[in-house]
């Protein structure tokens, strides 16, 4: 979803099935998402707040409606042999109180006290409580969620005003909610209904496994347990909530890393740089000897490499991704943290603010955490103006050099466009399938290739991708490639430029056939018909380009 910068719900993905197309498994599914969050980043250290977590999902696509997701929601909580066994006396339900764009969800209502719940535990709410969309476009609708009282003794019967304070106080937590989603919504608004009825289901597997296993937070669940552990090793001093953050942070960051993301200061980058340099932070309040992040780091692998599996095929990338940025950051957090005390004896201007983030590498987010700590302002808004000056400038300058690409499409650039889909796909089979395009510069003279990497390649590893790529020129492979549904590109592995949107059709070059295929990528061309006549592939150079980004420089002869 390109209005996101991460999945944050499991509907993200199935928007294009919502909305009417069918799905390749049918009209019944179930899913387990990855998803990160980061709205919520200042409340992790509570019971209840992460920024990874997976959400799991079961999905009618134009099927049944109201009556059995919600009779289904209900078996599957409280059923004592086919389901959790839950105690249906701390059930709460809230429903959607209507407005003008829906009528009051008295149905859901009728179909909750009609398996047993008390009416007194039935709550009507408004849309900001009981309404789920994706963002300003796409398929909407009312919901109505399950919340489980987890206090000792059992809160029992509850006003609506009692219910909303015990949800603040994280005495009742949502474990379960249902989506009805039959509108849809364009440009904010809600303009009519779908052609199909459609239920999300969804329960985040940290706050449900929380309820199961009778704890008050998620960080004393097992899917946190030997990861809380070893941070409370590592840790001189008894802070909880710096030991959840730490905790929380890095396990994010090892499942970014391995989807893909590197550190750097623009959209998914940023978010992993951010949540880096605060777990840096917090590992220091906690006195952690630097270092101790890996630590932690192979503590998460450990234990969720049973369900991920690139998380162990990743692990060397994911460490030293983590450790660089480590080295980084404390790098500059000395001298940063010195130039923010002189600043802060005062409120904090969007011009300082701006130079603690482009000299010292502080994110605005921590200059405003120590600046609250010290009890002072910052002007965010001015900061945001200052940026917004720096990257017209960037952009200005970016305009006045060569963008990349084909410089054209001369025979021999041609040849040097189709040799980078091979050099591509030798990197990921020498350093890791972490390997992604981050951009290139073609000429009839030679190849520029960035791509995604945490250290410098060896001369073995330059060795061996020379190899490869030689090898796949001298077989003869045909080059060819297919007009096709996205969907059915991904299924035929095909890769490209990391972070690149791509739109329902779209062009993939294969370089081989059958047996002998070799490389998959989506690539708008053109390029050469056969390997044969590329001529003989070497690196003339390799370099860092930024952190994680590296650079090759190669001729063909």
């Amino acid at each position: 979803d390109p209005s996101v910068l991460f999945t944050t719900a499991g509907m993200q993905p199935l928007v294009p099935y919502l909305l009417g197309a069918l799905h390749p498994e049918g009209k019944r599914i179930v899913n387990v998402q990855k998803c990160v969050r980061t709205q919520d980043i200042d409340e992790v250290g509570d019971n209840i707040h992460d920024t990874f977590f997976e959400m799991l999902g079961n999905w009618s696509l134009g099927d049944y409606f109201k009556e059995d997701a919600i009779k289904w929601s209900c078996e599957l909580l409280t059923d004592e042999k086919e389901g959790f066994g839950l105690d249906t006396n701390r059930l709460y339900i809230t429903v959607f109180e209507g407005d003008e764009d829906a009528p009051r969800d008295e149905e859901s209502a009728e179909i909750w006290k009609s398996i047993g719940i008390s009416p007194s535990r039935i709550y009507f709410l408004p849309k900001q409580s009981n309404w789920w969309s994706p963002g300003d476009n796409g398929p909407c609708g009312p919901d109505t969620e399950m919340f489980y009282d987890i206090t000792p003794a059992g809160l029992g019967d509850l006003s609506l005003g009692e219910f909303l304070e015990a949800d603040k106080r994280q005495d009742v937590i949502e474990v379960w909610n249902d989506v009805f989603m039959e509108f849809e919504k364009k440009d904010g608004k809600v303009i009519g209904k779908l052609k199909q009825k459609n239920v999300d289901t969804g329960a985040g597997l940290e706050r449900l496994s929380m309820v199961l296993q009778a704890k008050n937070n998620v960080f004393e669940t097992d899917l946190f347990s030997g990861i809380m552990e070893i941070v409370g090793t590592l840790s001189k001093i008894d802070d909880l909530k710096s030991k959840r953050i730490v905790a929380d942070h890095v396990r994010t960051a090892v499942f970014l890393i391995a989807d893909g993301v590197l550190p750097g200061n623009t959209d998914q980058g940023y978010v992993l740089r951010r949540l880096l340099r605060r777990a840096v932070r917090y590992a220091d309040l906690l006195n952690m000897e630097d270092g101790s992040l890996q630590k932690i780091v192979d503590v998460v692998i450990k234990k969720y490499t049973g369900i991920y599996k690139n998380l162990a095929e990743r692990k060397k990338h994911i460490s030293a991704t983590i450790a660089d940025e480590e080295v980084k950051f404390r790098n500059t957090l000395k001298n940063g943290l010195k130039e923010f005390q002189k600043l802060s004896t005062k409120n904090i201007s969007g011009k300082d603010a701006f130079q603690l983030f482009s000299t010292y590498g502080f994110p605005i987010e921590m200059t405003v955490e120590l600046a609250k700590e010290k009890g002072v302002s910052v002007d965010v808004s001015n900061f945001e103006e200052e940026v917004n000056k720096h990257r017209s400038l960037s952009r200005e300058g970016a305009e006045k050099k060569f963008k990349g690409g084909l410089a054209d499409h001369s025979e021999q650039s041609l040849r040097y466009h189709t040799a980078t889909h091979l050099l591509h796909q030798a990197l990921r089979e020498v350093l890791g399938s972490h390997v992604f395009q981050k951009g290139s510069n073609i000429t009839p003279e030679r190849l520029r290739f960035d791509f995604s990497h945490g250290g410098k390649m060896t001369d073995e590893e330059k060795k061996k991708v020379e190899d490869i790529v030689n090898e796949k020129i001298t077989s003869k492979l045909p080059v060819s490639y297919d007009d096709i549904p996205l969907e059915d590109a991904r299924k035929r592995g095909a890769i490209g430029l990391f972070g690149e949107k791509y739109g329902e059709i779209v062009r993939i070059y294969q370089i081989g056939e059958g047996d002998n295929k070799f490389s998959v990528e989506f690539c708008g061309g053109p390029h050469v018909e056969n390997t044969a006549v590329l001529g003989k592939f070497s690196i003339v150079k390799e370099e860092a380009v930024s952190a994680g980004v590296r650079r090759i420089k190669a001729v063909l002869r």
